[in-house]
């Protein structure tokens, strides 16, 4: 059955568990309509902040956003077995992160290793899956080093992502503490995270690099920097992993003179548009990317309904557009305009506590 054709997606929604949140929920989207119905839920797991997918759709991975683990500086990443009929989690395992906090976390295309980002620590590591899905200790442990300009969030490293390129073979670790997007050659014949020809890539500083998502076509990127409330426009050179910036514009309205700090950023599937979140501001930042250089042409903002859109993601279809407001505990579904890119709401609003990420699935047979 063709994407076009498919009506109902699964959506795995990530939580804090200091609050009234218990864990992973799991919601049914129906794309006809942007409703959400609660499906079930993963108990009895600290924290299960950011989730990652793997390439099969047999297993789900999350960050445990502690900072301790039996009273030592470390953070936890959890396995789970999903039920392909009902979309149930079952946990398999969990094991160090390496570091404390961790904040961020994917899996290579082949489905053989998670890599994870812990923020506190400023690391980050890569843990080998096993053939039933579960994971083994860590198999390689960077830690990341410096500071930058801002006394407060850049006294040091704080490693807020890691995102693998559509080749597999480099990984992208956005360090919001020293500004800069480090770059790993992945290594998945020894589970290393090998410094790339080109290290890094430095944003201007007190940017606050957080999350990182590449355009379709694998030539642009697009990083969101969480402390300056900006975008950055990359040139990617796939041959060897290398960046290179086009360009950098603001998230917010010229108009607006509060407090905000920018989140997540996603590219449409069709390549035509960039989302980010402001936190603080409240809303989506729309962009159309020029099909020629990569560069942004501002749109407009929508409001996520809610207080502080830490995630938000866009079902597989490219039809919806799903706003996790984090202090308001609601997930907001939005219509997405395929000519314009602006974004409609569709009136439903599932109440979700402290949602922190949404990875949604289609839903096999849907």
């Amino acid at each position: 059955m063709s994407e076009r054709n498919i009506t109902e997606v699964r959506v795995y929604i990530g939580t804090y568990t200091q609050g009234a949140s218990e864990g992973i929920y799991v919601y049914r989207l129906n794309v006809s309509t942007g409703e959400l119905e609660y499906e079930s839920k993963a108990t009895g797991v600290e924290s299960p902040s950011f989730l990652a997918l793997h390439p099969e759709r047999r297993y789900l991975y999350a960050v445990n956003a502690v900072r301790e683990v039996d009273g030592k500086p470390n953070g936890r990443v959890s396995a789970f077995g999903i039920n392909s009929a009902s979309g149930e989690l079952t946990f398999l395992n969990h094991q160090l992160s390496g570091g404390p906090g961790p904040c961020h976390l994917s899996v290579d295309l082949t489905g053989r290793y998670v890599l994870v980002a812990n923020y506190a620590g400023g690391s980050v590591a890569m843990l080998p899956i096993q053939t039933d899905g579960s994971l083994g200790e860590a198999s390689d442990f960077v830690q990341h080093a410096g500071s930058s300009v801002n006394p407060d969030r850049q006294e040091g490293p704080h490693a807020h992502s890691i995102n693998i390129d559509s080749g597999n073979r480099y990984a992208f670790a956005p360090d919001l503490g020293i500004d800069k997007i480090m770059i790993y050659e992945l290594d998945l014949t020894q589970g290393k995270l090998k410094p790339n020809s080109q290290p890094w890539v430095q944003v201007h500083a007190g940017a606050g690099p957080r999350h990182f998502d590449f355009h379709p076509n694998g030539r642009w990127a697009y990083a969101i920097n969480e402390l300056d409330s900006s975008m950055t426009a990359f040139r990617y050179d796939s041959a060897g992993g290398v960046l290179s910036e086009i360009e950098s514009v603001t998230t917010l309205p010229d108009d607006f003179d509060g407090t905000s700090h920018c989140a997540d950023v996603h590219v449409s599937p069709s390549g035509k548009f960039v989302y980010g979140s402001n936190r603080g501001h409240d809303s989506i930042v729309i962009f159309a990317i020029d099909e020629h250089t990569g560069q942004l042409t501002l749109v407009g903002h929508e409001s996520t309904q809610g207080e502080i859109p830490r995630n938000f993601a866009i079902d597989p279809t490219g039809t919806l557009l799903l706003a996790a407001n984090q202090m308001s505990d609601t997930v907001v579904t939005f219509w997405i305009d395929p000519g314009t890119g602006k974004l409609n709401p569709t009136g439903h609003i599932a109440e979700v506590p402290t949602p922190v990420c949404l990875k949604p699935i289609i839903i096999p047979g849907g």
